[in-house]
């Protein structure tokens, strides 16, 4: 009873009470930890404190009472809710629906109350990306001495993340942003002779996690298309086929569409209607 009057009195303060609001953001990964650390002024004595989550739903996630901490409240924590000594609150191992808001309810010995909120953002570990080589230009019978190719970059099902290029084994790794297109997924270079073992890199990022692969374009320039490399004529054979269909397809909608509703072809010249008998007569 005592420490269910003590719950009802902190959430008073809070309603109530002035009191100091803070904002802090945490990020964490899928199968981690996340600390969120209770902050708090210099000089403030804690004599209770409690731990809610706001949102995506508003649970009561851990207490400190007369010098007793306990975590054991039904939430969606339960279990993965650890409170240290300091009151800040560990949440492990995190889950990919771990995201949202909190707050931490402090008071000291005078009375004074202090809030903190923070906002906990779950990232998902990056995966290896897929690179794929198409070559715009290249020779049918001999090697051609230059190659302009596109690189493209794809991480499968992930969001939040950010593509970044890089040259391998040049003094200049920076990659110019004119050669970058769909938010740097597609990189276009031309190669010369001189970069038969020159590779590029494919970097996907974010907040918390990273991976990359490496490709050596050059080589997809003399070789037939392999698994991971498709030529640029290769492309066409597909797409033009079926852009052809497409266009047959929509002449032919367009042409007895509105002909169905017409009525048929008018009596030829020279045929003559037959008469219509007068039943009157």
């Amino acid at each position: 009873m005592v420490v269910v009057w003590s719950l009802w009195s902190l959430l008073l303060w809070e309603a109530l009470l002035p009191f100091i609001v803070t904002g802090a953001q945490v990020q964490g990964q899928v199968g981690g930890s996340a600390l969120l650390v209770a902050e708090r002024p210099p000089g403030f004595q804690i004599r209770e404190a409690i731990w809610r989550s706001l949102w995506p739903s508003e649970e009561l996630l851990a207490t400190f009472f007369r010098g007793s901490l306990e975590t054991l409240y039904h939430s969606r924590f339960l279990g993965r809710a650890q409170l240290h000594s300091n009151l800040s609150l560990e949440l492990r191992p995190l889950e990919s629906g771990d995201s949202g808001n909190f707050s931490v309810l402090l008071v000291d010995k005078e009375g004074r109350a202090w809030t903190q909120t923070l906002q906990l953002k779950v990232y998902g570990a990056v995966p290896r990306p897929v690179v794929q080589v198409f070559v715009a230009v290249s020779g049918d019978a001999q090697p051609p001495k230059t190659c302009q190719v596109f690189l493209s970059c794809w991480a499968p099902n992930i969001s939040d993340i950010t593509y970044s290029w890089r040259r391998e084994g040049a003094i200049d790794l920076d990659i110019k942003p004119g050669g970058l297109f769909m938010d740097g997924q597609v990189l276009s270079v031309s190669l010369g002779p001189g970069d038969k073992g020159v590779a590029y890199s494919c970097i996907v990022s974010n907040p918390v996690s990273w991976d990359l692969a490496t490709v050596t374009p050059w080589e997809s320039c003399h070789h037939q298309a392999a698994p991971g490399m498709a030529s640029y004529k290769d492309v066409l054979l597909v797409v033009v086929p079926v852009l052809l269909l497409v266009i047959l397809a929509g002449l032919s909608a367009w042409h007895w569409g509105p002909c169905s509703g017409k009525k048929k072809k008018d009596v030829g010249a020279g045929e003559v209607a037959p008469e219509t008998e007068n039943p009157l007569v």
